[in-house]
């Protein structure tokens, strides 16, 4: 009995002691669980914080790059004249260095100042850590609108644009606008509906009612006016260029030139010695019709493009033909520069894209105007840029009925933009021209316009920028 007794009295203190050591490891592993959990926040708090750093240290890399493009906008080899990556410390606000950020640089194609920046940023406490931005900056041209003029402009019912329009003068817009439409002016007198006041119209309105239905994205006035006197220094730019590693053509001692543009990147070029005779004795308008045969070859045609893609034209020129893969600007002028001999660019046939994606480009910059002929094409296709600086774009008053039957032509159309000092038009009143008229923006000129376009700012802006993943 007495052992028996002794038995019992010592078995619930094993039990005790068994349950102590159960629970006891599970305390154990717990806190184990707790300081492992513990030290894995800490460790992805800390690597929140480094990559949140790292982050920083990138967007420090691009806008240091911003900075130095404002002060050098043509270096893209941050100053040392040679290839990238380029690595700069980064330093806490008391000088100490606590990250780096290399940059790689890619420089705007022929033509452009579209610039790719990439900034790949880390702290040295954590060089693994790494977070990449691609940023895109470029200067603004005046391929940035579908239409910019430094006059008063109307646009009829029926136009529909896509792109933005520009006027330094007082717009009136009727018809469908995809993007903002814009004035330097506050408000104006319109020569079309003029009362007799003063300030008559606000710098862009329509008489088109609702509004909402005109202006699709809104309208925009006064906004700084775009600079057309600056196109001078542009074209004179463009010859010396041209001269140096491009073509230069000096005054014909005739009426012009012819160039034929060639889809295996060659190009023709003609004297022009003869145009037809004007349809009517009152017209002022010559008929920049090329009479046939009344032309001669250029010695060594045809000519291969140029590197720089530039020809200079010292003298009235005639353009047609086609483009693959190739870009291009014709600059035409005689300096110095007379309202009496300034020249202009002669449009009668057609000037095509083999892609209509952004491969091909041409720019034409006239020193006067860029004109369509009497007997231009009945359906006249131009895909380009086409600037008049002193000028207008558009079709002379070939009246009726003594420049029938080349008083109505058919269909017009434009893939590309328009830059005129004057208002442009392709058509009359009296219903001559060209009865129809499309105008299609190349959105693919906006940030990778002609070589040597006009531009429309000095300061490269922010396109988009994205993080690279890795």
């Amino acid at each position: 009995m007495i052992k028996t007794l002794s038995s019992k009295r010592k078995h619930p203190a094993g039990n005790l002691l068994l349950s102590a050591l159960v629970f006891g490891t599970i305390a154990v592993i717990m806190i184990g669980g707790l300081v492992s959990l513990g030290l894995y926040e800490n460790k992805a708090i800390t690597a929140r914080q480094n990559k949140e750093f790292a982050f920083q240290i990138a967007e420090a890399g691009i806008n240091y790059y911003r900075w130095h493009l404002a002060h050098s906008p043509a270096d893209y080899q941050d100053g040392t004249g040679g290839p990238g990556p380029y690595v700069h410390d980064y330093k806490d606000k008391d000088g100490i260095v606590i990250g780096q950020f290399s940059l790689n640089i890619t420089p705007p194609i022929l033509g452009s100042t579209l610039v790719i920046i990439e900034s790949t940023g880390y702290l040295t406490s954590a060089p693994k850590q790494k977070r990449t931005l691609r940023v895109r900056f470029a200067i603004p041209s005046f391929a940035k609108y579908a239409v910019v003029t430094d006059n008063n402009i109307r646009y009829g019912v029926g136009t529909e644009v896509y792109g933005e329009l520009h006027s330094n003068g007082g717009t009136q817009f009727d018809g469908v606008a995809h993007n903002v439409v814009a004035s330097a002016k506050t408000c104006y007198n319109d020569p079309d509906t003029w009362g007799g006041g003063s300030c008559e119209r606000p710098g862009v309105w329509t008489s088109v009612s609702p509004e909402s239905s005109v202006f699709l994205v809104g309208k925009s006035y006064p906004v700084p006016a775009v600079d057309f006197a600056g196109i001078a220094a542009d074209l004179a730019d463009i010859k010396t260029k041209a001269q140096a590693a491009g073509y230069y053509f000096a005054p014909s001692g005739d009426l012009g030139y012819h160039i034929i543009l060639n889809a295996n990147d060659t190009f023709d070029i003609y004297k022009v010695k003869k145009m037809k005779n004007k349809c009517s004795n009152w017209l002022t308008d010559p008929t920049w019709t090329i009479t046939p045969g009344q032309e001669t070859l250029v010695a060594g045609s045809p000519f291969t493009f140029s590197a720089n893609g530039l020809i200079f034209v010292e003298d009235n020129v005639w353009v047609n033909g086609s483009l693959d893969t190739a870009r291009l600007t014709i600059g035409s002028a005689v300096f110095p520069s007379s309202p009496s001999t300034d020249t202009s660019i002669i449009i009668t046939n057609d000037i095509t894209y083999t892609h209509n994606d952004g491969q091909e480009v041409l720019g034409l910059i006239a020193q006067k105007d860029i004109l369509t002929g009497l007997e231009s094409e009945d359906d006249l296709r131009i895909d380009a840029a086409i600037v008049a600086a002193s000028g207008y774009v558009g079709r002379p008053d070939y009246h009726y009925p003594s420049c029938n039957p080349y008083d109505h032509r058919a269909v017009i159309t434009l893939y590309g933009m328009i830059a005129t000092y004057k208002r442009y038009g392709f058509a009359r009143v009296d219903g001559t021209g060209y009865q129809t008229r499309n105008l299609n923006y190349d959105t693919n000129l906006l940030y990778n316009p002609p070589p040597e376009f006009p531009l429309s700012s000095d300061q490269y802006q922010l396109i988009d920028w994205q993080e690279v993943l890795p």
